[in-house]
């Protein structure tokens, strides 16, 4: 078997085919557009993957690794819990800059709901998430940024379900950015369990 040309790495590939998906979603992305995006030739997209199946599943495979890498990084960039906590909600979002974007990459998550081999790699990433945000709140917690008493397993899960509602909701209205929108939610659902005269913002953080 030839061995891979050099000059491209794989995590390159993947890149530009998730910034293809913002652009087309991911029925109109072909290997042809992505090798063309990197300098490649469609025919090195098939040896190192396959097939438009297989460099998708490659994403999604790396998404996960990312998802598992991100909540470490986080907490080392941000001196408060509570505002990794923000970052790890923001940072997967970035690139949905429009909501044509984000309604591309929704897309994509509805292939991840209808097919088992791509729901592994979205649960995998949901549930290094959940692990996440419970441990930031749990953190935040003890260090009285929560009132004493918060039940963060569901504070928890709340967070992610008021998060994930948050990008449809503003694709819809258009209101704000989405930072902003991800921000304002994840913020109004917090501030309630602020200890008395918290001083805490995330919208400024």
């Amino acid at each position: 078997m030839a061995g891979r040309p050099r000059g491209v790495e794989d995590a390159v590939i993947l890149r530009a085919a998730a910034d293809v998906i913002g652009r087309v979603g991911p029925v109109g992305l072909t290997l042809a557009v992505v090798a063309r995006e990197v300098g490649l030739v469609p025919g090195t997209l098939v040896q190192r993957f396959g097939s438009k199946r297989g460099l998708l599943l490659a994403l999604a495979e790396q998404s996960a690794k990312d998802a598992a890498a991100l909540p470490e990084r986080v907490r080392e960039e941000h001196e408060s819990p509570l505002e990794a906590l923000a970052a790890l909600v923001v940072e997967p979002m970035a690139s949905m800059a429009t909501p044509e974007t984000y309604a591309n990459h929704l897309a994509f998550l509805c292939i991840d709901l209808t097919d088992p081999q791509f729901r592994r790699h979205a649960l995998t990433i949901h549930q290094a998430q959940s692990r996440a945000v419970e441990a930031l709140l749990t953190e935040s917690l003890l260090k009285g940024e929560l009132r004493t008493g918060t039940d963060v397993a569901a504070l928890a899960r709340s967070v992610q379900a008021i998060t994930s509602g948050a990008g449809l909701l503003w694709a819809l209205d258009r209101q704000g950015t989405l930072e902003q929108r991800l921000r304002q939610e994840l913020d109004n659902m917090l501030s309630p369990h602020f200890p008395p005269r918290h001083d805490h913002d995330l919208e400024e953080s």
